[in-house]
């Protein structure tokens, strides 16, 4: 992935400081980890014995950590509840060094929580804690309000949709349009209900089941995919689709120009839990970079690699990029 010449040998360099703004969902991750010794006696289900406990961002938030660890200064548009999972975000984020005042406070929509339980690193089950209701009329305007602001100061943007009502056609149509106007380049990491809303923007990340169920298309071959793609370019003002494929790799489906197919890089896969962040805020970076899109797409690639051999929800860091991604030449 080098360039050829001088101080653009290494493009990561050129990403530092670029400020991005994230607006959508955020949510905190509890990790519970233990270990199985026996059956429980009272139902057929695993006795773990907790040893550990962990928190981490994610959603949006963990978007956010990815643009942060890959040297970005983000910016985040969001809604947390009042309650101890909205403060806990809060702490995360400000050792981050992220801004909170785009964080806005709702006394009824508590903050969404996935906790998973663990046993030598195999997830057993996993709780979610949640209300998916939309948001009212005068946090929706805040929300937007607030979002259209930061535009302004701004290198890109990235929509982290987890389909939790803070985003819906209140919010999404305009704040699409006023990142076109500024020239913006958008990425959205979408979830299928709100597909006719995602336009206009620069490249939609959907994965391979949503890209197909989004078409209405049964996707079993990489035609498959190209054809939910086409289908998704003609109904959406965009420049491109990248459909993630897990061990296929990707392909990117421009307006213009050839599709292009990305293949995986060797790797063993620990967990693919918060993948589709990484690419979504390498991605996104890249292009508020001004990396060309299948640039960004490779870049994106490498980082997804490197995502999945963590365990949970994971930051890649600036020294893992370059490794993942010098290996790939």
């Amino acid at each position: 992935m080098s360039s050829g010449n001088g101080a653009a040998e290494d493009p990561l360099q050129h990403w530092s400081g670029r400020r991005v703004l994230v607006v959508g969902e955020v949510i905190l991750d509890r990790y519970e980890h233990g270990h199985v010794e026996r059956i429980s006696p009272e139902a057929p289900v695993p006795v773990v014995r907790l040893e550990r406990r962990e928190t981490r961002l994610g959603g949006a938030a963990n978007v956010i950590a990815n643009l942060v660890s890959l040297g970005a200064t983000p910016r985040l548009m969001t809604v947390v509840g009042d309650d101890a999972a909205g403060e806990e975000v809060r702490g995360l984020l400000r050792a981050l060094g992220v801004e909170l005042d785009g964080v806005l406070t709702s006394a009824d929509r508590p903050t969404p929580v996935k906790t998973r339980v663990l046993a030598r690193h195999q997830q057993v089950v996993r709780l979610d804690e949640e209300r998916d209701h939309p948001l009212g009329d005068v946090q929706a305007r805040a929300l937007l309000d607030g979002a259209a602001d930061q535009l302004a100061s701004v290198e890109g943007l990235i929509v982290s949709d987890y389909a939790k009502g803070l985003l819906d056609r209140r919010s999404l149509p305009p704040l699409l349009a006023c990142a076109r106007q500024r020239g913006l380049p958008t990425v959205i990491d979408p979830k299928v209900r709100h597909f006719e809303l995602y336009t206009p923007a620069t490249l939609i990340t959907p994965n391979q089941m949503e890209a197909g169920r989004a078409a209405a298309i049964e996707i079993r071959t990489q035609d498959d995919v190209l054809a939910a793609a086409r289908l998704i370019l003609r109904r959406l003002e965009l420049e491109a689709v990248l459909v993630t494929r897990g061990e296929e790799g990707m392909l990117l489906v421009p307006r213009q120009g050839a599709a292009c197919a990305i293949a995986a890089q060797a790797r063993e896969v620990f967990d693919v839990t918060g993948a589709g962040d990484t690419v979504a805020a390498t991605v996104g970076l890249a292009l508020a970079a001004g990396e060309p899109v299948e640039r960004a797409a490779r870049w994106a690639n490498a980082a997804a690699a490197v995502a999945v051999g963590h365990l949970g929800t994971a930051a890649v860091t600036r020294d893992e990029l370059r490794a993942m991604a010098g290996g790939a030449r």
